[in-house]
């Protein structure tokens, strides 16, 4: 196990709440709400119940739940509201927790590479004839 020191821990989950937007759920083994927190507003999830399904709380989960013994890392998803999130997914023996961190800055970045990639392209054509 990695030694992390405390101050190094205090500034990341600084970081992930602030900068990041973390927001978390945390989903049994049979579909239903255990625990929530974090800025889950922000990526439109708002009055959730506890006891309730996920899937008709929360429904681009859908499909993605339970876990198996394995972890599942989507990035850039956009939700219904249109914010966009990393999605980190890990099943542990309470349950199967849901990780959102806001991707809109990486986002961004990404669309501003593929523009410049694709401008390339279409200067190499021109150039090609």
């Amino acid at each position: 196990m990695l030694n992390v020191p405390n101050s190094v821990i205090t500034y990341l989950i600084n970081f992930l709440t602030v900068e990041r937007s973390l927001a978390y759920l945390l989903v049994d083994k049979d579909g239903s709400l255990l625990d929530w927190g974090g800025k889950l507003a922000e990526y439109g999830i708002t009055n959730l119940s506890k006891g309730e399904n996920i899937k008709e709380q929360v429904c681009f989960l859908e499909g993605l739940l339970p876990l198996d013994n394995t972890s599942v890392f989507l990035p850039f998803i956009k939700t219904e509201y249109g914010s966009c999130a990393d999605i980190h997914m890990f099943p542990t023996e309470e349950g199967d927790w849901v990780l959102l961190l806001d991707s809109s800055c990486n986002e961004d970045h990404l669309f501003a590479t593929q523009q410049k990639a694709n401008e390339f392209s279409l200067l190499q054509e021109k150039l090609n004839q």
